[in-house]
């Protein structure tokens, strides 16, 4: 059995192991936490390189990407250099795939839908999910230079945030790793931004983000996600959240991180190397991988 691991630098009580099955073919699929230890979660792809079929990336991105160009988080790369036998797929092959197209693909289920109001906490790491937010929405609000900066500026469209990516990204590339990793299980909460919560009708991007600051009632409103255990569902559910979808498919009752599923998927293809964006729109197609949606 091909084997797919991902360690990430987040909480350990969010560890899940199962086997997914594509097509014929069985998938071990195991998420680790390292609970914020960097130097626990690079032994560890040493340890395994060459040992496993595929490697997921969690809790930090090794590159982000601004349309067609890549910019290193470098102390990201550092955690994992050395390893050289094993893919390593930390998940934005399927952030701009699959969650690129999240309704698209959730139509089936979802019928053609259109927000008056889209909230994207970070948008940074997911420009597709960034954009398809924008195209079912009349107004999207992206909060990265507050939430992510500290600086209390909400960004407006598309366009807008493309500008100020462009402007932030070559310097973001050489944050240390306290700034591009925001703490390992997200368990404190704090309402704030609560303005942008209150009036959107969308509400998308990681979870941990929403976790940390949403306020106590979202009554009506639906949310795009990702990485929930069925825990967090029924938080969101308490919250008053109307729709759910997780844009990466639901394996016993979790949906796995973007990285995750890319490794499972990477693992499956056997080709020893991180899959092209047209690869893994092909096999989203060919196993008919489509995000999950939860209706309270």
């Amino acid at each position: 059995m091909k084997r797919a691991i991902s360690i990430s630098l987040g909480s350990s009580k969010r560890d899940k192991k199962v086997t997914v099955k594509f097509k014929d073919e069985e998938i071990l699929v195991e998420r680790v936490g390292t609970d914020g230890d960097v130097a626990r979660a690079r032994q560890m792809y040493l340890d395994l390189d060459g040992k496993v079929d595929a490697f997921g990336v969690g809790g930090v991105d090794l590159y982000l990407r601004l349309d067609d160009r890549e910019y290193p988080l470098r102390a990201a790369l550092k955690m994992v250099s050395g390893v050289t036998k094993t893919p390593l797929c930390d998940g934005r092959g399927l952030k701009h795939t699959l969650e690129r197209r999240v309704f698209e693909l959730a139509r089936p289920e979802l019928g053609d839908v259109h927000f008056q109001q889209g909230f994207v906490p970070v948008a940074v790491d997911r420009q597709g999910l960034a954009t398809a937010v924008a195209e079912v929405c009349d107004k999207t609000v992206f909060g990265d230079l507050m939430v992510a900066l500290g600086v209390p500026l909400p960004i407006y469209g598309i366009p807008a945030f493309k500008r100020v990516a462009r402007i932030m990204l070559p310097f973001v590339s050489y944050f240390p790793m306290s700034m591009i990793f925001y703490g390992s299980d997200g368990a404190e909460q704090k309402p704030k931004y609560i303005k942008y919560f209150n009036e959107s009708d969308l509400i998308a991007g990681d979870f941990l983000f929403m976790r940390k600051y949403m306020p106590a009632r979202l009554d009506g409103k639906t949310v795009v996600t990702n990485t929930t255990t069925e825990d967090n569902i029924e938080l969101l559910k308490s919250r008053g959240i109307k729709t759910i979808i997780t844009t990466t498919p639901r394996y016993e009752g979790r949906s796995f991180g973007t990285n995750m599923l890319e490794a499972a998927l990477t693992a499956y293809a056997g080709k020893g190397r991180r899959l092209s964006d047209a690869e893994l729109n092909g096999l989203n197609e060919e196993l008919g991988l489509r995000p999950g949606v939860v209706r309270m």
